[in-house]
C-alpha cells in the first residue's frame, strides 16, 4: 500500500534525500516537522525519489523569490494541516468500505486502486477551479495587492445552544446536523459572491465585498432556524465591514475580532452589524422603522464590551417585512 501510494518502495534515507536535492539537512527536517510527517532518524530508509522531487521543487521556488523562507514555512504548514485532515477522512471512508467487503487490507487496497486516481484527478480539478475564483476576488479589489489589505464584510454565524443540542444527538445524527447546517450556509454564502474561511464545529466564517451580501445571508440563515419546520438550527450572526488582512486562506484584523464580538453578543436568532456596515448601507441615523424604501430596518443597541476595543458601535438589523 505505501510504495503504491508513494510510487514506488523507500529506498532513501533523510540524509540522502537532502544531498541529491541540494538542500540543507536541517532545512529538510524543518520541511518534514512543518508539513507534520513522522519523525525518522538519519539511517531510516523511509523515502523515495518523489521526496528529492519536493525538495528540489520547495528550493526552487524560494530561489526564484516566489517564496521567502518565511512565507515557505507558513505555506508548507498550512499544507501539511490541510492535508492531513483531508488525508485522514478519506482513509477512513475508504476503509469503512474496505471493511464491509470482508479482508480490510486487500479491500483498501484495491479501493486505493480504482479509486484514487480519480480522486487525485478531482483534487486537481477543485484546486484550479478555487484558484481561478482567488484571482477574480484579488483583481476585483485592486487596492489589496499593493497594501496586503482588502475591505471586505465579514461575518460569523454561530449555532443557538450547540453544547445543549450535541449531547442529545449521537455521533451520526450530530455529523448529519452539523453538516447540514454548513452546506446550507455554504451554498447560501457562495450564491452571494462570498467565500466561507473555515467552519469551526458550531461556527462559520465567511467573507464577502458587498456589506448588502452579508447581512442578506445572515438574515437568511436566522430566518431558517426561527422556522419550527425548518430542520435548520438556531442561528445567531455578526457582520463588521472594514480593512482585512488576508494570509494563506484565513483572515486577521481587528474587523474580523469585530464580527466575532458583536456574534458573541447577538442574541438567538438576530443579526448584530457594526458602524461600517450601518454607515454602508444606511443613509442616515435611522429608527426602528429604517429609511423609507430600505429593506431593514436598523435599531442602535448599547456598545457591545468587547476585549481590545475601546467602544464598541453596534445596530441590530432585520428584514422590514419581519415581524416584531
Amino acid at each position: 500500500m505505501e510504495a503504491y501510494l508513494l510510487g514506488q518502495e523507500p529506498t532513501l534515507t533523510r540524509v540522502e534525500v537532502a544531498e541529491r536535492a541540494g538542500v540543507p539537512l536541517e532545512l529538510a527536517v524543518t520541511l518534514w516537522h512543518q508539513l507534520g510527517f513522522p519523525h525518522h532518524a538519519d539511517d531510516d530508509v523511509a523515502f523515495t525519489e518523489s521526496d528529492v522531487e519536493a525538495l528540489r521543487l520547495s528550493a526552487e521556488l524560494v530561489r526564484i523569490g516566489i517564496l521567502s523562507p518565511e512565507s515557505q514555512a507558513a505555506l508548507v504548514r498550512t499544507w501539511g494541516r490541510s492535508f492531513a485532515r483531508l488525508a485522514e477522512w478519506q482513509t477512513t471512508l475508504l476503509a469503512g468500505v474496505a471493511v464491509e467487503a470482508g479482508d480490510p487490507g486487500e479491500g483498501l487496497t484495491d479501493l486505493a486502486t480504482d479509486v484514487l486516481p480519480r480522486v487525485e484527478a478531482l483534487q486537481a480539478y477543485v484546486w484550479r477551479r478555487h484558484l481561478a475564483s482567488a484571482t477574480q476576488h484579488l483583481l476585483g479589489d485592486a487596492g489589496s495587492l499593493t497594501s496586503g489589505e482588502a475591505q471586505l464584510s465579514v461575518c460569523f454565524v454561530d449555532i443557538v445552544g450547540y453544547t445543549t443540542q450535541s449531547r442529545s444527538l449521537d455521533g451520526a445524527e450530530l455529523v448529519a446536523w452539523v453538516d447540514g447546517f454548513e452546506q446550507d450556509t455554504t451554498t447560501l454564502v457562495v450564491d452571494r459572491g462570498g467565500q466561507v474561511i473555515k467552519t469551526i464545529g458550531d461556527e462559520v466564517l465567511f467573507t464577502v465585498a458587498d456589506p448588502a451580501a452579508a447581512v442578506e445571508v445572515a438574515l437568511a440563515l436566522t430566518a431558517r432556524g426561527a422556522d419550527e419546520d425548518d430542520p435548520f438550527p438556531a442561528v445567531r450572526a455578526g457582520v463588521a465591514h472594514g480593512a482585512v488582512v488576508r494570509r494563506l486562506g484565513d483572515v486577521f484584523g481587528s474587523t474580523v475580532n469585530a464580527a466575532s464580538r458583536l456574534t458573541s453578543a447577538a442574541r438567538p436568532g438576530s443579526v448584530l452589524v457594526d458602524a461600517g456596515v450601518h454607515a454602508a448601507l444606511a443613509s442616515n441615523e435611522e429608527d426602528e422603522e429604517g429609511e423609507e424604501g430600505s429593506p431593514w430596518r436598523w435599531r442602535r443597541v448599547r456598545r457591545v464590551s468587547a476585549k481590545g476595543f475601546t467602544h464598541l458601535e453596534a445596530w441590530r438589523v432585520r428584514a422590514r417585512h419581519e415581524a416584531g
